[in-house]
């Protein structure tokens, strides 16, 4: 039987997997608890921009440092 073929050991998820635990003490619980807590910040806030999609609103556009080093010659 022939062993299946091998993965990258460290993907681009693998690191993050491996951060997010770090981060955390090593306590998988935690780890699953904060990212769990981090997903749902990120779905109230695109419920929140969709909402405000909906109603017309467009957030106002930011000025990037090129433009603001143009405004400023």
């Amino acid at each position: 039987m022939s062993a299946p073929p091998s993965l990258p050991e460290h993907t681009h998820y693998e690191k993050a997997c491996d951060q997010a635990i770090a981060m955390c003490d090593g306590n998988l619980r935690s780890t699953i608890k904060a990212l769990i807590m981090a997903n749902e910040y990120l779905e109230a806030e695109l419920e929140e921009l969709q909402a405000a999609i909906t109603a017309g609103c467009v957030p106002a556009r930011t000025q990037s440092a090129s433009d603001v080093a143009s405004n400023a010659a």
